[in-house]
């Protein structure tokens, strides 16, 4: 609704992991590095953590865009699967011909199979496993034991991990420590810093097509920031409702009060005083209020 009002060619704050957004801040590109040089370097596991909305499965999608011709990757975005099932899922990213019904050792012989011819066409295989936390137990172990397919020269496969903490705690555990020795190359993705989100949300704006000065006021980035915690999620649902409520009131930039009415209408907002029941409830009739003027607007 409000693109054409701002100038923009379209929602600069999506939550779908547009790659053209990606946001090349110190942390999002420290890790984006270690995803690069530990692949190139042909390791084994690797291992991405950090918090829900700070951007894992963004900087998944980003990393396997920057993969050369050499890589063929796959991609499972819920690990929560069985042994069998996730060498199935496996098989199939990989276009490994199976028979119904297939035994276990034969599935395996096929993997195998398929990925030597990968190697001796001078191919490097990896697995991005997404939401890796919901793992059980005995699926991350039959990952270790798929990285002991090699050849004298390196591994046949390589698998990365993107998980919330709560993966470090899994980790830990002793039936499956011998996994966690494996893991060479590891990075926490944490918040972004105040500056950081001033140059987040410019930068999006810009991708999106805005060319002014300043569509968010230095107030109201403060105030994103504080009630975000700086988590690019949260981010991108207060700055959409934002500036939902500035174009409702008809206004060119977004100032504080629009992100505090737009943090008093975000449940997940981390800044405490806006979850007061009474300041949510108001937030919430002014941000529908502000659609419907917006509306008006567009159908005049």
């Amino acid at each position: 609704m409000y693109q054409a009002h701002f100038g923009l060619r379209e929602a600069p704050f999506g939550l779908t992991p547009d790659t053209s957004f990606f946001f090349n801040g110190p942390q999002s590109q420290k890790a984006l590095n270690t995803l690069l040089v530990a692949a190139r370097n042909g390791e084994g596991f690797i291992k991405i953590t950090g918090e829900v909305g700070t951007g894992k499965t963004f900087l998944c999608r980003k990393f396997m865009q920057s993969l050369g011709p050499d890589f063929v990757t796959a991609y499972i975005p819920n690990p929560n699967l069985s042994p069998r099932s996730l060498i199935l899922a496996l098989a199939e990213d990989l276009d490994v011909l199976l028979e119904k019904d297939i035994e276990q050792h034969q599935l395996l012989k096929s993997l195998n199979l398929r990925l030597l011819n990968l190697a001796a066409q001078g191919k490097r295989v990896l697995l991005c496993l997404d939401e890796a936390q919901a793992m059980p137990v005995e699926s991350l172990e039959a990952l270790r034991l798929l990285t002991n397919l090699e050849t004298e020269k390196r591994k046949l496969l390589q698998i990365v991990l993107f998980g919330q903490p709560e993966l470090d705690v899994k980790l830990a555990l002793p039936e499956i420590r011998q996994l966690a020795q494996r893991i060479t190359f590891h990075y926490h993705l944490g918040p972004l810093s105040r500056d950081d989100v001033d140059f987040y949300v410019a930068h999006r704006l810009r991708v999106a097509g805005f060319d002014g000065a300043r569509l968010f006021s230095r107030g109201g980035v403060a105030r994103l920031y504080t009630a975000s915690g700086g988590i690019p999620r949260l981010i991108n649902i207060m700055a959409h409702k934002a500036l939902m409520v500035a174009y409702g009131e008809g206004r060119q930039q977004v100032s504080a009060r629009h992100v505090a009415l737009a943090a008093s209408d975000t449940v997940a907002s981390q800044a405490g005083f806006w979850r007061r029941p009474w300041p949510w409830l108001a937030g919430a009739g002014v941000l529908a209020a502000a659609c419907g003027a917006g509306w008006t607007l567009l159908n005049r």
